[in-house]
């Protein structure tokens, strides 16, 4: 099943799935050199060689397409007729799921979210990028690259593919005045009491710890996914204090588009795709990036250190980052295409400015999805920090 609007499509079962994403920023776009760990001592491919003929290739869910979900659909078949090889591809749905099939090196690709990709880079499961083997790596938007979630210490690790932001949408006939600040979803509101959607995922606490950083800047957060027990006790507390309010935690999109349609939901976080889908079902909603700025995900695709077919692995990383492919994409999963040129490749030429592709100053809002480790990401090393095991318990606790 497909969304099937004037947007394109996203695949159904992405937009369920897509969320256990991805990495963290600075706040200012850069990079951090500190990733907090050592990572095995692997090398990129030097060279191409002949193509081995066979590719296997994890992915999220409307990432590698073949047809057989959609005949036009399909970006797979071109590429097996240009290179020679076979691709077989493995559909996750979590991130956990991705870091444990890729322990097995049974596969030569996968599409990363952040969370993931530290965890592969750490555990010596992907290796190094070359990205000089990547010729259209060279188009891909300056911003995406070298950052937390694909690079450790200058060093790349994998092909920037698409990003996207959480927003917070509302019902405009409901929340008057309009929306500007998270405090419509963290602080009590008579209109809103009962009626707020929150994302399904331990990594939401990281949404309660960025409004925090920007309303009680004495806690000291400097990145929302670096908390100490003080911080992390914060966030925590706020969001036990936001349960009281909360209609559902939702983690199907098809959920929220109906919630909001009803009317049981009136405000909370969301997707731009989403928006859009509410917004052609008739749904009176609007969706803002708030003052806060927000989190987000951005995706790597990356070679597996144990692959056997590496030739056809770069293959597949320019091909699927090249200009029409990555469009192609973008539309169909709901994100913003990582290739600068997609952006003349959209069915909807209105898609690239509804997901702010390029925009620089836009991006840097966002802190990008990354999984808490106890070396605390924002560089802090006289205190530990709250890793992602903490995290899932908390999250238990606060839906109780």
């Amino acid at each position: 099943m497909k969304i099937r609007k004037s947007f394109a499509g996203a695949a159904v079962a992405a937009l369920v799935l897509a969320a256990a994403a991805c990495g963290t920023s600075d706040g200012s776009g850069s990079s951090q050199t500190d990733s907090g760990f050592t990572p095995p001592k692997l090398s990129a491919l030097d060279k191409l060689g002949t193509p081995e003929g066979a590719l296997n290739v994890l992915a999220w869910a409307g990432y590698a397409e073949d047809g057989s979900n959609d005949p036009k659909v399909d970006w797979v078949s071109p590429f097996e007729k240009s290179t020679g090889c076979q691709v077989d591809v493995k559909v996750f749905g979590t991130s956990d799921e991705a870091v444990s099939l890729m322990k097995t090196g049974q596969y030569d690709v996968v599409s990363a979210s952040g969370d993931a990709s530290l965890r592969l880079i750490a555990g010596g499961d992907v290796e190094p990028v070359n990205t000089a083997l990547v010729p259209n790596y060279k188009d891909v938007f300056g911003f995406l690259k070298d950052q937390k979630w694909n690079s450790v210490d200058g060093v790349s690790y994998g092909i920037p593919h698409g990003w996207g932001a959480n927003l917070l949408m509302y019902r405009t006939d409901v929340v008057k005045p309009a929306p500007t600040s998270w405090s419509a979803v963290f602080e009590a509101d008579a209109a809103t009491k009962g009626k707020v959607t929150s994302y399904d995922s331990p990594i939401y606490i990281a949404d309660a710890a960025l409004y925090l950083m920007k309303h009680q800047p004495d806690l000291g957060i400097k990145n929302p996914y670096a908390l100490d027990d003080k911080q992390f006790g914060a966030a925590v507390d706020l969001l036990k204090k936001q349960k009281a309010n909360v209609n559902e935690y939702w983690s199907d999109y098809l959920k929220e588009v109906s919630a909001f349609k009803s009317g049981d939901s009136v405000i909370g976080t969301t997707w731009q795709v989403i928006a859009n889908v509410a917004k052609s079902e008739k749904a009176p909603v609007e969706a803002i990036l708030p003052s806060e700025g927000s989190t987000g995900w951005s995706d790597t695709w990356m070679v597996g250190a144990k692959s056997k077919h590496k030739t056809c692995a770069y293959k597949w990383l320019d091909h699927i980052i090249s200009p029409k492919v990555n469009a192609q994409v973008a539309e169909y999963f709901g994100e913003s295409p990582g290739n600068a040129k997609a952006c003349d490749f959209t069915a909807d030429k209105n898609h690239c400015a509804t997901y702010h592709a390029g925009d620089e100053a836009y991006a840097k809002q966002i802190w990008y999805w990354s999984t808490p480790i106890t070396q605390c990401l924002d560089g802090r090393t006289d205190v530990k920090c709250k890793d992602y095991s903490d995290w899932t318990a908390a999250w238990t606790e606060i839906k109780g």
